[in-house]
């Protein structure tokens, strides 16, 4: 008798770290992505359509009733549906709350209903706000985030830790670097190319160029998600996912010019720090948990703002 094929259930699986984690998933067992297609484009899981090992379900995950139906018979759910533009927020205080908040209240509750106990959740190294200590490890605290998506990310993980000791859940929590690369619809990288393509002369900074965060090419999150998935089987598993080193705005504005061939550009660089209220301006992961659990990222953060510059070209 053959092993039952496990049922996925992926929020958010037409977006950008979405679909690329349906790419993957799918060679392990059957997908349902869940997605109303706010920010996922169904284009990037068009090739998957026709398979009998895939279903798309359009819903939005503040409609709870279709959720309900829609999870019923999944083994494991990899909740990645959430705001992908941080400084929304800024404009639409409740956003984030709809959004993260409420919406992971939602995939939990109807989980907990259809008695379906695995949860992969994507976090963001958003709930750290500021740390005084770079690199910053899983278990720096306390957490103050700068931003309402930060806030709201943090408040998500509060709530699966809750179902897991109060429901007997197990979840796996990833707190993501920046992550770029093939079909990115937006942060800096992408920002900074669609200025070029309409202005091939000049750039327009939100900030003045010294922010330095870490990058990480999508291809490696995900393989990083499912490696931590299968490996590690605590009741809470939490990761920070990120490549080695960091990269400034300034930098990344440079290379960008150069993989698109461009001479003579001026960047025009903002005047303060910070992009936008909210944003950080010093950001690097401390890895040593993940590299304990054995998986290692290939590209440091500056080889993977370069390639995936190639990617999104």
């Amino acid at each position: 008798m053959s092993e039952k094929t496990i049922r996925f259930f992926l929020t958010g699986g037409a977006g950008f770290i979405g679909s690329h984690l349906a790419d993957r998933l799918i060679k392990i067992g059957n997908v349902t992505v869940y997605d109303n297609l706010s920010s996922g484009r169904k284009e990037f899981i068009e090739h998957h359509l026709k398979s009998a090992r895939f279903e798309f379900v359009k819903g939005d995950l503040l409609d709870s009733s279709k959720l309900k139906k829609a999870i019923k018979d999944h083994d494991i759910v990899f909740h990645l549906s959430a705001n992908p533009d941080i400084s929304y927020g800024i404009d639409h205080t409740d956003w984030d709350l709809k959004q993260e908040t409420i919406a992971t209240y939602n995939v939990l509750e109807s989980m907990r209903q259809n008695g379906i106990k695995k949860i992969a959740f994507s976090s963001t190294s958003a709930v750290f706000g500021q740390p005084d200590k770079i690199p910053t490890s899983e278990d720096y605290g306390p957490l103050f985030p700068h931003s309402l998506y930060g806030a709201n990310k943090l408040a998500c993980e509060g709530l699966i830790s809750a179902y897991v000791e109060t429901f007997g859940f197990q979840a796996w929590i990833f707190r993501f670097a920046n992550i770029i690369g093939e079909r990115g619809t937006h942060g800096v990288l992408v920002d900074f190319i669609n200025q070029l393509k309409q202005h091939p002369q000049e750039i327009e900074m939100l900030s003045d160029g010294t922010p330095n965060k870490n990058y990480l090419l999508v291809q490696e999150c995900v393989e990083a998600m499912i490696f931590i998935f299968e490996n590690a089987n605590e009741s809470i598993n939490l990761f920070n996912l990120a490549s080695l080193g960091q990269t400034t705005v300034d930098e990344i504005a440079k290379i960008v010019i150069k993989e698109m061939n461009l001479k003579d550009v001026q960047i025009n660089k903002g005047r303060e720090k910070r992009g936008w209220p909210g944003d950080v301006t010093n950001m690097m992961l401390d890895t040593g948990k993940l590299s304990k659990l054995g998986w290692q990222s290939k590209y440091n953060s500056t080889e993977a703002i370069k390639r995936a510059t190639r990617e999104v070209l």
